[in-house]
């Protein structure tokens, strides 16, 4: 299994949406990296940081699973979307994504400081100046050090 981060902007979808709705299509990415990641590298069942960016103060709320296989995106197919690509064809398909469902949310917000903080954390890609991908690789230690900062037993 591995572990991921994945970032969202609370006021669009947070973690406690994850809670209500249970599973997700996590629509809408448009770094090929990112994209990569999503669409070759993660598996069923791998687990994920989920990370409130663009919040007062940015940090890690719970954890998310991936739940199935990669599909193709279909925001990339609508007119009407902000993330419709007309390049993309359902032939060939240019944006991949999974859905995520929801594991828990932690007792304690883990505040992006307080990761930088400390220690235990160095090397992680978030704290990594200039890392705004919305996705990415972690380190099994760094996923069980976040629970713990997170007051997950």
């Amino acid at each position: 299994m591995r572990h991921w981060l994945i970032k969202s902007e609370p006021d669009v979808f947070s973690i406690d949406h994850l809670a209500a709705v249970k599973r997700e299509p996590w629509t809408g990415v448009r770094n090929y990296q990112a994209r990569n990641s999503m669409w070759k590298d993660m598996q069923p069942g791998d687990l994920a940081l989920f990370y409130h960016s663009n919040a007062v103060p940015p940090g890690v709320a719970g954890v998310a699973r991936v739940a199935g296989d990669a599909y193709p995106d279909p925001t990339q197919f609508d007119e009407a979307s902000e993330y419709f690509d007309p390049k993309a064809t359902k032939e060939n398909p240019r944006w991949w994504l999974r859905d995520f469902e929801f594991v828990e949310k932690f007792p304690a917000y883990v505040p992006l400081q307080q990761m930088k903080e400390d220690d235990a954390l160095q090397g992680m890609v978030v704290l990594q100046k200039g890392t705004r991908l919305s996705i990415t690789p972690l380190e099994a230690v760094h996923f069980k050090r976040v629970r713990k900062l997170g007051g997950v037993k």
